[in-house]
C-alpha cells in the first residue's frame, strides 16, 4: 500500500467465505440463476488470468513439448475424425483439446491457437438436426460430455456463438432422447461431467429446460454421493473381497480416474438438490479416500483401481488432472480453502513428478517411493508392465492425451471473482488477472512470487481510476503466523480461510503476504513420515541414470525412458517428529531456472541426517515394504538432500524414522 490511501491497515478484515450470501451475486460474470444456489466463488471467463514468471515458463515448456507437438505425429491424433479425418473417433481428440484450447488461450500462442481452429471446425461443423455431434462414427454420449467441455472454454476465450449453439442443441437431443447412463460403461458413471455444462449454459441462458436434463442425469446415474458416504472399497473391504474386474458393473466405481472425476459430482449437484446431503458427501469424498487410498500430497492411489495405501501402489496421470478439476470446481462451488490447499498440492508435487522437465515424457502411474522405473512386473492391481517408464504412451494412451489440461486450467482458476464485486486469490502463483470489480471498472492485479517455492507473495493493482473493491487472499492451513502488510503495518490472517484487504486502491497500490513456510511432518504408512514445506512435499535427492528404451520421431525428442538408481535410496531419517526444524535444515532457496522442476537445480533443497537400512531392499521391482518405524541402523549416519517431489523421477517420500 502506498502513504495515499484512505483506508488505514487495521481496516483489513478477516473472513471465512463457505458460502456466498443469499442476496448478494456478482454482477459481471455469469453466474446461477434460481433455482440453483449460488456458489460461493465466480470463475472468470478463460483468458482472463495469464501466467507469469516461473509459471509461464513452465506453459511455455508444455507448448513447446507433448502438448503442442502430440497432434503431428501420434496416430491416435493424426486424421482424427473430430477434425474431419477418418481416424480415432473416441475420446482422444476431446481429451487433447481439453488441454491444448485452455493452454493455447492462456498463453495467447498465435501457433497453438492456429492448431485449435481445425479441432473447433471440424465440431462445429458436426451438428447433425437431432442434436448429436461430433464423428459420424462415433455413437457413444461420453466422448461428446469432454466435447462439451472444450466448446465452453472455446467460447469464453472468442464468443464464437456458434459454440453456444452446438452445446444448446445436444442438450435438447439429451431431453428428448431417454436416459441412457449404464453403470457398465463410461457414459454412465461419468455422467454427471454432461451437468458441469448444463449449469454453465443455464447462467447463460436461463433456459429451465436444463436442469430438467440435470435431473434426468442425476436421477438415471450411478449414485455417486450415496457411494462417498457410505464408502464400499475400504482398506478391509479390500484384503477381504479383492478388487472387482473393470469389466463389471462395480469395477466402474473403483476405477481411480472415474473417482477422480467424481469428487466433485455431489458438489455439482448440490447447487440443485441444495441438500445437505450432497455437500457433506464432497467433503467425505475426500475424506474416505485419504483413510483408504491416501498418498502423500493430497493424491489417492489406483493402478488401475483403488490400491491402498502403500507409499509403492501407483497413481494415474489422468487421475492427478481430474481431481485437480473437481477441485477447481469444488472451491467455485464450496469456497472451502482447505480445497484449494489440496488442489495446490495435486499441481506442485504430483502433476510435475509424473512427467519430465522437459514435458516430453509422462508416466501412466507414479510412486511415492519410486526407485527404478522399468518394464517390469510390479504389484499393480490391474496396470501393464510399462506403467510407470518415461514416455509417450507407457501402459495405454488415455493419460496421453489427457494429460495437458493440468497447467492451464489450474492458471485459469488462480482467480475468481467474488459476489462482493471483489476478487479471490484461491491458489497461488506467479500471474496477472484482469477482471472487472465494483461497479465495472476493469482493473489488473499482478501477483508477483515464486511461490510454492517461496512463501513472499506480492499484489499490484492497476486500474484507470481510484476504486473500492475487495481482495480475498487465501491463508493455507498450514500458514501459522501469517500476515498481510504495506511495509508498514502488517495484520494476521488465520490459517484456512480467506483474509479481506476491503479498501479503495489506487492505481500502483501493493500489498504484500507472507506465508511462513515452517517444516513439518506428516505421519504416514507404517509410521513412516512425510516432510513437507509449504504445499511441497520433499523426496530424497537420488541420482538418476536415464536409459531410452525407443525413439517415437526422427527428429523430435519423444523418447521411452526406463530410470536407475545410482545412489541409495533405502535410508531412514534421523528426525525429531515434534520438531522437525531441528533436524532439517534448509540448504539453499533460490529462483526456480529455466526448467523450475528441473533435477539438478531444484529451487528449494533441505538438508537432514539419516542412515541406510540394510533390510529395506526391492521387492516386486518397487520398494520394499516401509520398515516399521522406529527402525534401528548401525550405518553410518551421512547428510542427505531433499529437494520437491515434482523436480524428481526416482525419489523417497515416505521415509522410515530411526530408532534414537
Amino acid at each position: 500500500m502506498t502513504r495515499s490511501v484512505p483506508a488505514p491497515i487495521g481496516a483489513i478484515l478477516l473472513s471465512a467465505i463457505l458460502i456466498a450470501p443469499a442476496l448478494a451475486q456478482n454482477k459481471h460474470y455469469p453466474v446461477n440463476r434460481p433455482p440453483l444456489r449460488q456458489t460461493a466463488f465466480v470463475a472468470l471467463p478463460l483468458g482472463a488470468v495469464k501466467p507469469a514468471g516461473w509459471l509461464k515458463d513452465q506453459l511455455t515448456i508444455q507448448a513447446n513439448g507433448l502438448t503442442g507437438h502430440l497432434d503431428e505425429f501420434w496416430p491416435s491424433l493424426v486424421g482424427s475424425a473430430w477434425k474431419g479425418g477418418q481416424g480415432e473417433s473416441w475420446e482422444r481428440g476431446p481429451y487433447y483439446l481439453d488441454g491444448l484450447v485452455p493452454l493455447a488461450y492462456v498463453l495467447d500462442d498465435p501457433r497453438l491457437i492456429a492448431k485449435v481452429k481445425p479441432w473447433i471446425e471440424g465440431i462445429l461443423s458436426s451438428g447433425q438436426p437431432n442434436g448429436w455431434f461430433g464423428p459420424p462414427k462415433n455413437k457413444d454420449r461420453w466422448p461428446l460430455a469432454v466435447a462439451m467441455k472444450v466448446l465452453t472454454q472455446y467460447h469464453e476465450a472468442t464468443g464464437d456463438p456458434r459454440a453456444l449453439a452446438v452445446i444448446t442443441n445436444y442438450f435438447a437431443y439429451l431431453k428428448a432422447a431417454p436416459p441412457d447412463w449404464p453403470d457398465k460403461d463410461w457414459r454412465g458413471v461419468r455422467a454427471m461431467e454432461n451437468v458441469l455444462t448444463a449449469y454453465w449454459l443455464y447462467r447463460r441462458t436461463g433456459d429451465r429446460g436444463l436442469l430438467d436434463v440435470a435431473k434426468s442425469i442425476h436421477d438415471h446415474s450411478f449414485d455417486w454421493p450415496g457411494y462417498f458416504l457410505k464408502f464400499p472399497w475400504t482398506g478391509e473391504a479390500v484384503r477381504q473381497k479383492g478388487y472387482p474386474s473393470l469389466g463389471k458393473d462395480i469395477g466402474m466405481t473403483a476405477h481411480m480416474v472415474n473417482v477422480a472425476m467424481a469428487i466433485k459430482h455431489a458438489g455439482v449437484w448440490y447447487q440443485q438438490s441444495t441438500s445437505d446431503r450432497d455437500r457433506e458427501a464432497a467433503f467425505m469424498a475426500l475424506v474416505n479416500l485419504d483413510r483408504h487410498h491416501g498418498q502423500v500430497a493430497g493424491r489417492f492411489s489406483g493402478d488401475e483401481h483403488l490400491s491402498g495405501k502403500s507409499p509403492t501402489r501407483g497413481t494415474e496421470l489422468c487421475a492427478i488432472v481430474e481431481s485437480m478439476f473437481s477441485l477447481e470446481n469444488l472451491v467455485e462451488v464450496l469456497g472451502d480453502a482447505a480445497l484449494a490447499d489440496r488442489l495446490e498440492m495435486l499441481a506442485y508435487n504430483g502433476q510435475p513428478g509424473t512427467c519430465t522437465p522437459d514435458y516430453w515424457a509422462h508416466q501412466y502411474d507414479q510412486q511415492a517411493n519410486q526407485v527404478l522405473c522399468t518394464v517390469a512386473k510390479r504389484q499393480w492391481v490391474s496396470n501393464g508392465d510399462t506403467a510407470n517408464l518415461y514416455g509417450l504412451e507407457p501402459n495405454f494412451g488415455c493419460c496421453t492425451s489427457n494429460m495437458h489440461q493440468g497447467w492451464p486450467k489450474l492458471v485459469a482458476h488462480l482467480w475468481m471473482a467474488t459476489h462482493d464485486q471483489g476478487l479471490a486469490a484461491v491458489a497461488y502463483g506467479p500471474s496477472v488477472v484482469k477482471a472487472k470489480v465494483a461497479e465495472g471498472v476493469e482493473v489488473t492485479v499482478s501477483e508477483e512470487t515464486d511461490y510454492p517455492f517461496d512463501g513472499t507473495i506480492r499484489f499490484r493493482v492497476v486500474a484507470p481510476k481510484p476504486v473500492a473493491f475487495p481482495l480475498h487472499l487465501r491463508i493455507p492451513h498450514w500458514a501459522e503466523g501469517a500476515t498481510v502488510s504495506d511495509g508498514d503495518e502488517s495484520v494476521p490472517g488465520k490459517p484456512g480461510t480467506f483474509l479481506v484487504v476491503n479498501r479503495k486502491w489506487h492505481s500502483g497500490d501493493q500489498i504484500a503476504l507472507h506465508l511462513p513456510m515452517k517444516i513439518r511432518l506428516e505421519s504416514r504408512y507404517n509410521d513412516a513420515v512425510a516432510v513437507y514445506r509449504g504445499p511441497l512435499v520433499y523426496s530424497l535427492k537420488i541420482k538418476e541414470r536415464f536409459q531410452e528404451l525407443k525413439r517415437h520421431h526422427p527428429t523430435l525428442p519423444v523418447i521411452d525412458w526406463a530410470v536407475y538408481p545410482e545412489s541409495p535410496w533405502n535410508y531412514g531419517l534421523a528426525v525429531d517428529r515434534g520438531r522437525p526444524e531441528q533436524s532439517i535444515e534448509i540448504a539453499r532457496v533460490q529462483k526456480p531456472g529455466p526448467q523450475p522442476f528441473g533435477h539438478e537445480d531444484a529451487p528449494v533443497v533441505l538438508k537432514v541426517r539419516g542412515r541406510t537400512i540394510p533390510q529395506w531392499t526391492l521387492a516386486s521391482n518397487s520398494a520394499g515394504e516401509t520398515p516399521k518405524s522406529p527402525v534401528a541402523s548401525d550405518q553410518a549416519l551421512v547428510d542427505l538432500e531433499l529437494i520437491p517431489y515434482g523436480c524428481t523421477r526416482l525419489r523417497i517420500t515416505e521415509f522410515p524414522v530411526l530408532a534414537r
